[in-house]
């Protein structure tokens, strides 16, 4: 298997091609996304990682073999890779529909190797089947960015007035199901991103601006997705009574402390952990109805680190997407 050397001691430079084992699948990639996490995995703010590392969890590709005991799928299937690549099935989490808290757990991308590559291995029941609306690269951001941003809203009730901070990847497609589902969205991004308060009001927002203004109007929810422990007292201080913050990050810098009246009155902060399958489902299904529209730069899979870098500056509209030369 051939992938990019990427400036990490975390990540591999070459391995062989994987043979899949029962339950397994060899796919064939045809794109992965990129996202934050992977940057939290490559600057070792996530600090367990297998090693040596593939990185990448958003991944587009089509099934090279099969191994056994898989019935379901065909050689030649287009699937879907998402972060959750394994559960133990057995636990408390998982016999309760709780499936993204499972305390043994394996991640694609972080302990399993995932796709900045040509090739990788992958749990069939964790595989997900991608609906026709959607090409390969248009694709990629869903499986991850739009399940995560999903998870959010799920979480954030049926907030009317939706607060949004940090427009990328996952903001600029849940803000997407947000409208179509009647909600009115505003616009969170860092002081003096006007490319990026433009893009929010292009995908329909009510309201953007900077993250350390006041919205027009009081909040019913916010999310935030940009890893600022910063920006949790100041969603609370724009939400409304019984309003709830999500924190939709797998890692978020320290959250200052702050008065308790901007807590009170049953506001609430949540966070987010990963994603169920049936979030995947039910996801994917909404995203083909709507039809969610990503916007996507893609870069060669030799181009990964400039594609993180990318990311890392702000310099992203959307999300950025590796496509392997095969």
């Amino acid at each position: 298997m051939r992938l990019h050397a990427i400036d990490s001691p975390l990540i591999a430079d070459e391995i062989p091609i994987p043979r899949p084992k029962r339950g397994q699948l060899l796919v064939k990639i045809a794109a992965c996304a990129v996202c934050r996490t992977d940057l939290h995995v490559i600057d070792g703010e996530l600090t367990e990682p297998k090693l040596p590392l593939v990185p990448g969890h958003e991944i587009i590709g089509r099934i090279e073999e099969i191994g056994d005991g898989v019935a379901d799928l065909r050689i030649g299937d287009r699937v879907g890779i998402p972060w959750l690549g394994w559960t133990c099935g057995e636990c408390e989490y998982c016999t309760s529909g709780r499936e993204n808290l499972c305390q043994r757990a394996r991640f694609t991308g972080y302990t399993i190797d995932g796709g900045y590559a040509e090739f990788t291995v992958a749990d069939a029941g964790f595989a997900f089947r991608i609906p026709d609306t959607f090409n390969d690269v248009s694709a990629a951001p869903l499986l991850c960015a739009g399940l995560i941003g999903y998870r959010s809203l799920r979480k954030a009730g049926d907030a009317k007035r939706l607060g949004i901070y940090g427009f990328g990847a996952a903001a600029h497609i849940v803000a997407q199901v947000a409208r179509y589902e009647g909600r009115d969205v505003f616009a969170f991004t860092r002081a003096g991103d006007t490319d990026g308060q433009k893009f929010a009001r292009d995908l329909g927002a009510e309201w953007a601006g900077d993250s350390n203004e006041a919205p027009p109007e009081a909040l019913d929810a916010a999310i935030i997705f940009a890893p600022v422990g910063a920006l949790v007292p100041a969603a609370l201080r724009v939400v409304k009574r019984g309003g709830t913050v999500v924190c939709g990050g797998i890692h978020m810098s320290e959250i200052p402390a702050f008065p308790y009246r901007d807590l009170w009155h049953e506001r609430t902060i949540c966070s987010v952990a990963n994603l169920t399958r049936r979030d995947g489902e039910e996801f994917l299904a909404l995203a083909a109805k709507i039809p969610i529209r990503t916007e996507t730069q893609t870069f060669p899979l030799a181009q990964a680190n400039e594609a993180l870098d990318a990311l890392r500056s702000g310099k992203l509209r959307g999300a950025a997407v590796l496509v392997p030369r095969h």
